[in-house]
This record gives structure tokens, sequence and C-alpha cells, in this order.
């Protein structure tokens, strides 16, 4: 097909604004989908984003759509809005010329909405505001529109105004599709340079590669190289996704399909890596794509040893679709093998951890999770902490620095004093308040980020009644007065339960642990001691009572002796069994050491 006919679009947004009923409607209007195969969020074909009712995974449709005459290509990304996903985002605009940025007729302008705005226009894409639910009763379109205006500088005539539930406005916004976003540049006759944006694992055909293809031609049956691995492969079948997956005989310059290669190694496939052909030096590499920042850091470990096998298979499948997801092996003393996870956020690890508990079928344990921080030691060297257990002796450091993330909040104007509390209690600094319009403002802070993604999600609905969205990204790493937590169960160190915290909320996180802990963990038949040190120094303590047996049940009357000489034996038997007895630690106690004690209020 022409390139002057080919349109290459996103579907950007805050969560649950209608990014994928919308692209519902543009596969119904253009009539991709028969009405008899249509359902809502059909894109969302992972069962974890049916059962959750979010998008995961941006997927790729290519649609077919007349207009005065002329048959156009539309192909469209569907794209993730939890800011968790925004890697996901940021693959996606990389493929395209132009974004439909959706904004809810009644929510308005959120936190993401404008960090996707902003990461349209920083790769200069042809953006297309739309405003969706303008069907709903309570929608404020005007308020709304001049809050776009105020926030992104998108003049309010621009606003194409839809219903994604009825279908109101499908087609005039597939017009202004047509006639704003801008054909691709591609050439078909120069030599092939695609981008690999995106992959997954086909247990029959090995890897699916999606590619948008920058210059050239790619035709089933040709052998096409890998820049990066430099591996020579035979492209078996190519197509598009429409939205099942459709061969064809060649994808040209502009068009966005897959290839499938019968690649079996997970290793070869890289994404962001570009695709050319063999024996051609003179196509370059594409600036592919930054390598996402991991901000969270968490243990998985099979709760049955004898998978560990299994456990690396299936996070090496999961490796290859997910490249913000990485692992590396790692032992516990309490736990035996396992992996450390390096995550964008909490929703991600929660998704990984499902998706490999349904997909694969693996019995997991996860310890609690914590952020990246940096060391710098004496010696000048720098070291990167992904866990507690890499803390060096506290001689040897001269500067412990920890991660600062630039918070975006919006809300309305009259919770801005309870979430300026709330920041303030999580030791943030502000740096501007912007009103959006007269009832809505956004309010931008710099916190530590292990303060931001544990549960400031969590509070700020709490604190702004539903309404308070939020939006962070990491800015630097900075000296702060930090040590090591460590927890003893029984007297031995668990590795998987320390934490890194501030010196001054030290005393209060410690006890709220080893208060959690005591509820958690079950009676044995000797008392176990909880504790919480700083170093040699411990700091808090709880004692878990043991089981005890009535051992003098059978003594009626009598003297007194008998039973003296009976409690004196169990006790030497409880004193003997704590010595070598091992203490069960259930799954819950490692997620105890979130708990960061009543509020600091």
């Amino acid at each position: 097909m022409d390139c002057q006919q080919i349109r290459n679009f996103s579907i950007i947004a805050h969560i649950d604004h209608g990014k994928s009923t919308l692209a519902d409607r543009l596969l119904e209007g253009t009539g991709a989908v028969e009405k008899r195969e249509m359902k809502d969020q059909l894109l969302d074909d992972m069962e974890l984003e049916r059962e959750r009712g979010i998008t995961i995974k941006a997927r790729a449709v290519a649609i077919r759509h007349r207009l005065d005459g002329k048959t156009y290509e539309l192909n469209l990304i569907d794209t993730p809005g939890h800011v968790d996903f925004h890697y996901e985002v940021s693959r996606s605009l990389t493929c395209c010329e132009g974004a439909l940025l959706l904004v809810d007729a009644f929510q308005g302008v959120e936190a993401q909405t404008v960090a996707n705005a902003y990461a349209a226009m920083e790769n200069n894409l042809t953006i297309i505001p739309v405003m969706n639910k303008i069907d709903l009763n309570h929608a404020r379109p005007v308020e709304v529109a001049e809050e776009v205006e105020q926030a992104l500088a998108i003049p309010t005539d621009e606003i194409v105004k839809v219903s994604a539930k009825t279908g109101f406005g499908i087609d005039e916004l597939l017009r202004a599709i047509i006639d704003h976003i801008p054909a691709p540049q591609g050439r078909p006759e120069a030599p092939l340079q695609a981008m690999v944006f995106d992959s997954h694992y086909d247990e029959y055909r090995g890897a699916i590669t999606y590619v948008r293809i920058m210059n050239g031609t790619v035709q089933r049956g040709q052998k096409i190289r890998f820049l990066r691995g430099g591996t020579v492969h035979e492209v078996h079948e190519i197509g598009q996704f429409v939205p099942g997956p459709r061969p064809t005989e060649q994808l040209a310059a502009g068009q966005v399909g897959y290839l499938i290669c019968n690649i079996k190694s997970l290793d070869l496939v890289h994404i962001g890596d570009t695709v050319s052909v063999p024996g051609d030096l003179g196509v370059e590499a594409l600036a592919g794509y930054q390598e996402p920042q991991r901000m969270v850091y968490c243990g998985l470990y099979p709760s049955d040893g004898q998978d560990f096998e299994e456990l690396r298979d299936a996070l090496n499948k999961l490796a290859i679709n997910d490249p913000s997801f990485e692992f590396e092996p790692e032992t516990s003393d309490a736990l035996g093998f396992g992996f450390r996870c390096g995550f964008l956020g909490l929703l991600h690890m929660e998704i990984v951890q499902q998706r490999l508990e349904q997909e694969s079928d693996v019995d997991l344990v996860q310890t609690a999770p914590n952020v990246t921080y940096e060391v710098v030691l004496k010696t000048g060297e720098v070291l990167q902490i992904h866990k507690p257990q890499e803390v060096p002796d506290v001689g040897d450091i001269e500067e412990f620095r920890h991660p600062i993330a630039k918070v975006s909040i919006v809300v309305p104007s009259e919770y801005i004093g309870p979430v300026m509390k709330l920041c303030q209690e999580r030791r943030g600094n502000q740096l501007n308040t912007e009103y959006l319009s007269p009832l809505r403002a956004m309010l931008t802070y710099e916190m530590p980020l292990a303060e931001v993604i544990y549960d400031l999600h969590d509070k700020l609905k709490s604190a702004s009644r539903g309404y308070g969205t939020m939006n962070y990204e990491f800015v630097a790493y900075r000296p702060e007065d930090l040590i090591r937590l460590d927890i003893l169960v029984n007297g031995n160190r668990v590795d998987a339960l320390a934490i890194i915290c501030d010196r001054t909320d030290a005393d209060r996180r410690g006890r709220a642990v080893v208060t959690k802990l005591k509820k958690e963990i079950e009676r044995h038949m000797f008392e176990v001691a909880v504790q919480a040190a700083i170093g040699s120094r411990v700091i808090a303590r709880e004692t878990v009572p043991a089981l005890r047996k009535n051992v003098t049940a059978k003594c009626y009357g009598g003297d007194i002796t008998r039973k003296r000489k009976l409690w004196a034996k169990q006790r030497e038997g409880k004193k003997r069994m704590k010595s070598i007895g091992q203490v069960d630690i259930p799954q819950k106690a490692f997620m105890a050491v979130l708990d960061k004690g009543s509020d600091k209020s």
C-alpha cells in the first residue's frame, strides 16, 4: 500500500478513561470485526487483563477504512494507562506519527494524562485531543475543555467529542485521524530497516516478533538479520493483526505487523532491535529504546524447592515479551534457591507474580519489595543496593543515597489541605501548585521513592475521597541518613525480612514490624522471640508464646513435688526444643515489613 494512505497512531490516556472501549468502537465502525464476534475490550485478550479490567500489554491492530473514495490503512496501538506500564506507552509512541489523547468528560485532565501528553510531544507526534464519555448525565465538557487548554495548551476547538460506549462521534474521529495525522515518511524501495517494538513466545511457533517497517520491504521466504544479535533467520510467515493474525506476502515501509522466523531461543529477540537484510552494511541500527529503570526489587522463590528449574523457565518466557522485567538467581537462608527480580512498580510486580502462577502453574513465595539505593564507599566506589543484605558495614560507608521521585498530584481544590499534609508526612518537598481550573489543581512534590510506591496512592485516594490521581517519575539519588534494620526470629537473622529505612523512622518501623510478625507467626511448641535490631543493638522485641500441654492434668491431689518435677521436665524439653527447633514463617509475614506502623501524624 502507498505510504500516503497509511496512518499509524496510539491511544494514550489516564487509567479508566476508556482507551480499550474506544478501540472497540474504531474496530466496529470500520467493519474490522463483525458484530457477532464483537465483545467488550476485544484487544485485552490476556486472561489477567479481562479479570482486572485494565490494559497491561500494548496491542497493535491494522484497520482498513474507506473515505472519499480512497482506502486507508490505520495501524492502531492500544496502550496501558497505569503509571507502572508507561514503558509500554513509550515503546508504542516511537512507532507512530500521531496519538489520540483521551480525556474523560467528567474526570477531566488527570496526572497521567499530562505525563502521556508530554511523552507524545517529546516524540514529535501529532496529538488529536479526544473528549470521551460525553453521554454521561454528569459530564462537564466545557470545564474539561478549559482544563485541557490550561494544562496542555491545546485549543478547545480542536477537541473531538465522542462516546466510546454508544459510538457517537466515531466517524468524525476517523476523519480527524486521516486529515491530521501525517503519513509515514519511509521509502519502500530503500534497504530494509524495521523496528522491533514487542514480541511474545508461542509454544509451537517460537518467538513472534512485532515490527514497524521504517524503510524497505520484507517478504515471506526472504532472509533477515537482527543487527544487535547479528543472527540471520528465514521469514516463515509474515502478516498483520486485524485483530487476529492474518498472513500476507509482504510488509512495506510504514506498515506494522509480525514476523515468524522459527526462533526457538529466547535470547535472540531484543525489544528495540533493528531488522535488516544480511550482507547489507549500509543500513544503520535505529535508536531503539532507552533501557527501562527498574525501581522495585523483590525475591521470588518456589514454595517447593524442587520447582527451581520450572520457575527459571517461566521467568525466561515472561522476560521475552516484557523487557522492563529482569531477574537473577539468588539464595536465602530462610527460603533456599530463588530469583531476585526487578520491576517498574508494585502493580507491575503483582501482575508478573500472577502471570507466573496462572500461565506457568508455579506456586511462589514472594519477599517484601524494596527500592534501589546507592552507597558510596570510603574507597570512592559506588554500589547499587537492590536488597538490604547487600548493605556494607557502617564503617565502610561514606554516603548512603536514596532515590527521589517527582510526584504530580491532581486533586479538587477542596482537598488540597489533606493532600499537602499527606505529602509532608512522607517527607515531601513541594515544588509548585498549578490551577488547571477554579476547581482543580496540580501539586508537584519531590519525595523519597520508597514513600511513594508502597501506599501513597491508597492514602491519596482516602485523603481526596477517591478524586485524587498521581503520576511519578524518578529524578535522582540524594544523600540521606539511612540504616539497615534487621529482623531476628528465634535469635537468627532472617535476611528476607531486613529493610532499609531512615534512622529517625527505625524505632517506629521496628516496633510495627515485630508486632505484626507476632500475629503472623504461628505458635510453636517453644516460645519464639521476634526482634528488630540495628547492627548488634536490639531496638524492639515481641515474644510468640509457646503452645503448652497441661502435663499435670493426671495429677489430682497428692504431693506438690510431683507436679514440680513434671513442670521442670517440661521446661527442659522446651529449652532443648528451642535450641534445635525450626520456626515456620508464613508468606504473609514477609509482607509485614511494609507495615509502617500508625500514621506519622
